[in-house]
């Protein structure tokens, strides 16, 4: 702003000089909140009680120490992602093949790239394991094999005899989900039958929380099932009330699961919802069915593909579209991997994206072409996804399995106390009774996981307000009784109003029953009255009801 006088008004004038270290150290944790802070920090100061207050100022201290811990071990990260860079302003790097990227790396990095040719039992989808060793293949014929694929090593193959929709690893390489014909089947590494899954009939989706040791199903019946692998317990069982679904995936950062319809919509559930009070968050996404979603590992961005040839950016915190592109056709699969590269699979054509969204810019700014391709050779693609740890796209079509090298896709740096490609047996049976004892309930899974032992910030008057958990279920058949005491003719007017409603719950189920009792209750009356007047003799003669 500038003055009559010609000079300009500073708006954050530096009143008091600040060392160069101090500036240097808030440099520092500005930059450390930007890359590993989770949101702002609690105001501690408008905290009255004093152990409440301190507890919060001990909390956020943590959370600031842990962020610029995990910004100073960014030296010690040995890896680094490398992308295709164009020489000059002319070059594309999506006209870069296939045979370029293997005659350019080392050998072993070439030998990623590899095609299994199986034409018959197709098409395929596939799933990999955690750590990324291991393939999972399930032909729509019945064809069921798995292997570890960077050493060519066949685990166990076996044919089904009916059709395949859907597969699954498990929390380790020891135990595969397949949806069948009718039910879910559980399989070990060896191809042997553990389980049948009867209360999953006509499954399509299926997604595996590891962290919960959850199986999530949907289908045909469109009903959402939680089933506990480790207690095998059915744990909630959800009508999304609008029939099959098109699409399903997972939000890896809160485990809260997306379901794509017909209708346009994607619905996001938890185990704490139900039918009756509906899903966290309904989001109209697309003019048509939702072919295709992927979140991204952070929880931040969500790509998604619809029938109506758009592949949509939202940005899933304030549910806001941040940009929208064109697919010559509907997209069929979509996936995001490690470092936010995003695969869309439509009609024989495979496209990977680059810079789609970036995680600290204010406004996303539109990508004008992809960073490769892939496909065009007649193979319909059924579905994509990223091998974790890895610069490697697996793509699973209607001829087999196809496995391509996408530099600068994965993840450089693993955390090997979290996922390890390179585990023995020992290490793998310590990391599953480790991760049975860490196991997460199906309570805390909610949008936000941080609202665990954070403060209510509700008034007294809110609180009351919302139901109270802990008081004991109110009964349907008093409620009505109470709401239409008084004479039997209230009551009946009462009943007649409910059933009018098209609505099929629990409380129309018990007005039925009432209204049903109030009805054989008037027959006895009138019987009893007609033989009062005629009699015993002549009373079998009269007209019966």
């Amino acid at each position: 702003m500038e003055t009559d006088n010609g000079a300009h008004v500073v708006d954050q004038a530096r009143t008091s000089l600040i060392p160069k270290h101090e500036r240097e150290k808030r440099r520092r944790e500005k930059e450390a909140q930007r890359d590993y802070g989770r949101g702002r920090s609690v105001n501690t100061k408008t905290i009255r009680d004093k152990k409440l207050r301190r507890n919060l100022q001990a909390l956020e201290a943590k959370n600031k120490a842990a962020a610029l811990k995990a910004k100073d071990a960014e030296i010690l990260l040995q890896g680094t992602s490398g992308y295709l860079e164009p020489e000059t302003e002319l070059e594309r790097t999506y006209k870069v093949r296939q045979e370029e990227i293997v005659e350019s790396v080392s050998i072993a990095t070439a030998q990623k790239r590899f095609d299994l040719i199986l034409n018959e039992l197709g098409p395929y989808v596939f799933d990999y394991s955690r750590n990324g060793r291991d393939i999972l293949l399930g032909g729509r014929k019945g064809h069921i094999a798995s292997m570890d694929w960077r050493l060519g090593k066949l685990h166990c193959e076996f044919q089904v005899n009916e059709i395949v929709r859907d597969v699954r690893w498990l929390h380790s390489n020891q135990y595969m989900a397949v949806a069948q014909k009718k039910n879910v089947y559980i399989y070990d590494g060896s191809g042997v039958e553990l389980h049948c899954l009867n209360q999953h009939r006509e499954v399509s989706h299926m997604e595996f929380l590891p962290y919960h040791f959850l199986l999530a199903t949907i289908g045909a019946s469109g009903y959402l099932k939680y089933q506990d692998v480790s207690t095998g317990q059915l744990v909630t069982e959800i009508a999304t009330k609008l029939g099959p679904p098109a699409s399903m995936a997972q939000n890896p950062y809160n485990a809260v699961c997306f379901t794509g319809h017909n209708n346009g919509q994607i619905q996001l559930w938890s185990p704490s919802c139900s039918s009756s009070n509906g899903p966290l968050v309904k989001l109209l996404a697309h003019r048509g069915p939702v072919r295709a979603m992927s979140i991204d590992r952070e929880g931040r961005y969500m790509v998604s593909t619809g029938q109506d040839c758009k592949m949509a950016v939202w940005d899933i915190r304030q549910f806001k579209m941040v940009n929208e592109y064109t697919t010559r056709r509907p997209a069929s699969s979509v996936a995001i991997s490690d470092r936010g590269v995003t695969a869309v699979g439509w009609g024989t054509q495979t496209t990977m994206w680059k810079d789609l969204f970036t995680k600290h810019a204010a406004e996303q700014t539109k990508v004008q072409s992809p960073y490769l391709t892939w496909g065009g050779e007649g193979r319909n693609i059924e579905r994509v996804k990223w091998c974790p740890l890895e610069d490697v796209l697996g793509i699973g079509h209607d001829e087999g399995f196809s496995s391509i090298i996408v530099p600068g896709a994965g993840e450089p740096n693993m955390d090997i106390m979290e996922v390890n490609p390179f585990e023995t047996v020992k290490e793998r049976q310590d990391s599953e009774v480790r991760s049975l004892l860490n196991k997460l309930q199906p309570e805390m899974i909610a949008l936000d996981p941080t609202f665990i032992g954070s403060l209510d910030l509700r008034s007294e008057e809110q609180r009351q307000a919302e139901r109270d958990l802990d008081a004991k279920p109110v009964d349907v058949e008093t409620e009505i009784r109470k709401k239409a005491r008084g004479k039997n003719s209230a009551l009946r007017r009462y009943l007649r109003k409910q059933r009018a409603k098209n609505i099929i719950d629990e409380k129309r189920l018990k007005v039925d029953e009432i209204w049903k009792e109030q009805v054989e209750q008037q027959r006895n009356e009138k019987k009893k009255e007609r033989e009062a007047e005629l009699g015993p003799a002549l009373a079998r003669f009269a007209k019966r009801d």
